[in-house]
Formats: C-alpha cells, sequence, structure tokens
C-alpha cells in the first residue's frame, strides 16, 4: 500500500467546495470519479482544507492510499485527462503512511482579491471581489497588522461553526496593490471557518472609516461576531499556498 501526496490547483467558481455533497458539485466528487477511472475504485480522499463553496485554490494537496504501482508522474497526467478543465493536477509524490494532508500540516497562505475600479472587469469576473472606491492599500496593510500574533478569533469566525478553540496563530499579513488588483495575504498555522473571509470584510469596513486598528483589536479581546465585518463574497478568495516541510514554513512568511 502506497500513500500519495497529490496536488491540485482548481477554479471553484462551479463547484460547492471542496468536500463532497449529496446535492451538488465538489471538487472531491469529481477527483474521485476520475480516480476510479484510473484506478479501479475510489479511494478514501484526504483534503488539505474545507474550501467553501466559489473560492478556488492554486494548491490544494489531497492525500490517500492505493495498491496501484503506477508511478507518480503517470498518476498526474492520467488524471488530467479525465479532470474537467477547471481542476488539474500538477504535484504527486509518495508520502509516509501515517501522513495526512491536513494534520501534517504546518501552515497555510491564503489571498482574498479585490479588483479596485470604478467599473467591473469581465476578466476578474468570479475571481475577485469588485470594489468601487479607491483602496488606500499602506493603510490597510497598517490594519492588517493587528491580526498578526496568537489571538482569539472567534469573532472573526463564521457564527454556525461548531469549532470550540478558536485560538490560531496570524504569522504574517500583508496588503498591496499592483495597477487595479488589491490583494489581502495571510499566513497562518490553521483558519476559521469563512475567517480570512470575515478579515476581509473587516479590512474594508476600516477602509469605510467605520472601524480603526483599536476597535479591531478589542474585537480580538472580545469575540463578538457580530461586532466584525461582513463575511466578503468567496469569489476573490484562493487557498495559495500549503506548508508541510517545516523549512519551507520558516522560510516563506510573507512579512519579510
Amino acid at each position: 500500500m502506497r500513500n500519495l501526496l497529490l496536488t491540485l490547483r482548481y477554479d471553484g467558481s462551479r463547484y460547492h467546495g471542496w468536500q463532497i455533497q449529496q446535492n451538488a458539485l465538489s471538487v472531491q466528487e469529481v477527483l474521485q470519479k476520475a480516480m476510479e477511472g484510473l484506478f479501479g475504485a475510489r479511494p478514501d480522499l484526504k483534503g488539505c482544507s474545507r474550501t467553501d463553496a466559489g473560492v478556488h485554490a492554486d494548491m490544494f494537496c489531497v492525500s490517500f492510499q492505493t495498491r496501484s504501482r503506477i508511478p507518480c508522474d503517470r498518476v498526474i497526467a492520467a488524471l488530467n485527462v479525465r479532470l474537467p478543465f477547471d481542476v488539474a493536477a500538477y504535484g504527486c509524490r509518495e508520502v509516509p503512511a501515517g501522513f495526512h494532508a491536513r494534520y501534517s500540516c504546518k501552515g497555510k497562505q491564503y489571498c482574498y482579491r479585490i479588483y479596485n475600479a470604478p467599473y467591473r472587469n469581465p476578466f476578474w469576473e468570479g475571481r475577485a471581489l469588485h470594489y468601487r472606491h479607491e483602496l488606500d492599500t499602506a493603510a490597510l496593510n497598517d490594519v492588517a497588522q493587528v491580526f498578526v500574533g496568537r489571538h482569539d478569533f472567534a469573532a472573526f469566525c463564521s457564527s454556525n461553526s461548531d469549532v470550540e478553540d478558536t485560538v490560531r496563530t496570524i504569522r504574517a499579513a500583508r496588503v498591496e496593490r499592483e495597477g487595479e488588483l488589491v490583494t489581502f495575504t495571510v499566513e497562518g498555522d490553521g483558519f476559521l471557518y469563512n475567517m480570512v473571509r470575515i478579515l476581509t470584510g473587516t479590512l474594508l469596513q476600516a477602509a469605510q472609516g467605520k472601524l480603526g486598528k483599536e476597535e479591531i483589536a478589542r474585537l480580538l479581546a472580545g469575540g463578538d461576531r457580530t461586532q466584525a465585518g461582513p463575511t466578503a463574497p468567496p469569489q476573490g478568495l484562493i487557498l495559495q499556498r500549503v506548508f508541510y516541510d517545516e523549512s519551507e514554513w520558516e522560510e516563506s512568511t510573507i512579512g519579510r
């Protein structure tokens, strides 16, 4: 029995998130179908995260066990023939038997993209949030530093989440602009349900003058979800990197 780690990227626009659903199409479902065509069975897939409906991934990792002896490079090519146009595999390697795509993860990096211009751009539809009013990225980057550190992020977690431990460590956060595209990139050891989208919604409220650094710091201390910003739409969010190697995790912090 081999334990393989598969790396994917996907456009989540058509999918109801990663996890398989009874009445909606998911990335896991189309991947299992492709694997059944390749291996003759549907392996038990362990995903690195649960992405929401409409959320994208440039690096999504899946571990699974198989008795197949197909070489890893051929697994990638054979799966891509069977996967739909908006999902693609680009990495596959053997990992130790105890490796788990989710629980072996050291950290993740997410990016939220905002198309910041007066008029919408069809090329960013479904891949970035259109925000018409000009954003001061230097000011927002300063506000985003309040999130850095080990905090209880209960105020930045979906109210219907059943997670008991809401403490997470954010290692770095950055807001920057390239032309009309503004990106909020955040890196941490773990993220709560809708956490990055709520952090983004809170930053946008700061941009509107509704919240300042002091109020956001009090939100972290108070844990009241109703006082934080709204949950930003899913289409701007992308899971950008997943870290398994300790040295990569230490060397890749975006704040440097």
